[in-house]
């Protein structure tokens, strides 16, 4: 399934059904007075998260969503049915903001939360409603109100319990596909991710999700690369897991060009727990890793996994030390 996590949507609730202007016309019934029932309710737009959704790519071919509106009043005081509210359901993560793309409306950040985004329109009053002991005939009705309607943006951030960061070719594909069911694609060739893509592992009779975050590297909050298109999926991971290449020469500078990256970023995505695990042990002379280990160790000074993601060994320690970690931010 393709990812998209951006989409813009017109949304129109149901204008409210008229009222009615009749009067009964009946046999043997002498003075027969005014009858005519209101109107019904506009139908409202509402959106409802839903844990099983992943991505906003319904919206790319439907932009257009209405709700239907209320049907009018009739003689012998009959009230218009009520418009049926329209729900949208929405993956977790996602934001409802205004047609500026900057005024937030709404956050989902739990599986079933609904929230009423246009408001369906009032029903018109029949002129039963206007009968008095003065006007004993009157002929008044009321339309219905006119439904909301409007442009609005929905971005979706993604919600995993580990974010998987690092450079391009550092294995966060090929580790997401080996400790999950996930099945993105895997290439020697730098940017093959170009969306993310999201995973569920299982340890222990327990599971946590991984989301695979493309486009990080060196001016990525400016644009560059893939730019800072996919930097917001990040904010809702509990923890990160920065991957390395091992085979790298300067695995020390490429980590902390991704740590540049965060901090330029903000929201605070420099501040969340981070894994470090160090991939591709089977590529490096034992010799060249103990080098760069030492140099890593002695420059960053923080605790570092070393793995190989074809070893089937090193990724049940993987798992083991993910579910950790998750375990103890929950």
């Amino acid at each position: 399934m393709k990812f998209l996590d951006q989409a813009k949507i017109y949304i129109k609730a149901g204008n409210g059904g008229s009222g009615s202007a009749s009067f009964r016309r009946e046999k043997f019934i002498e003075y027969g007075g005014p009858d005519g029932g209101d109107g019904g309710d506009g139908g409202s737009v509402i959106f409802e998260s839903e844990r099983n959704l992943n991505t906003l790519i319904d919206f790319r071919y439907s932009q257009h969503f209405k709700a239907k509106e209320g049907k009018p009043g009739s003689k012998r005081n009959k009230t218009g049915a009520n418009g049926n509210d329209l729900i949208i359901k929405v993956p977790v993560g996602t934001q409802i903001y205004e047609e500026d793309n900057n005024t937030l409306i709404y956050d989902f950040v739990k599986n079933k939360e609904r929230f009423l985004v246009a408001e369906g329109g009032q029903r018109g009053l029949g002129n039963l409603r206007f009968k008095s002991s003065t006007n004993r005939a009157p002929t008044k009705k009321t339309k219905g109100k006119i439904g909301e309607e409007f442009w609005i943006w929905l971005q979706l951030k993604i919600i995993a319990d580990i974010g998987i960061i690092g450079l391009p070719n550092a294995g966060k594909s090929s580790l997401l596909a080996a400790i999950t069911r996930a099945k993105p694609k895997i290439a020697n060739y730098p940017f093959t991710t170009l969306d993310p893509n999201l995973g569920v592992s299982y340890y222990d009779d327990k599971e946590f999700t991984l989301a695979d975050i493309p486009g990080l590297v060196e001016g990525a909050h400016k644009g560059v690369g893939l730019g800072d298109k996919f930097l917001r999926h990040i904010e809702r991971c509990k923890i990160l897991l920065h991957l390395i290449d091992l085979t790298e020469e300067d695995i020390v500078g490429n980590y902390l060009k991704i740590r540049k990256e965060l901090s330029n970023y903000g929201g605070s995505l420099s501040d969340k727990k981070e894994l470090i695990f160090c991939n591709k042990i089977d590529l490096v002379e034992k010799k060249d890793m103990k080098k760069k280990l030492e140099r890593f160790k002695k420059k960053v000074n923080t605790k570092y996994e070393v793995i190989s993601v074809l070893s089937e060994k090193d990724l049940l320690k993987t798992k083991k030390v993910l579910l950790r970690n998750v375990n103890t931010e929950i």
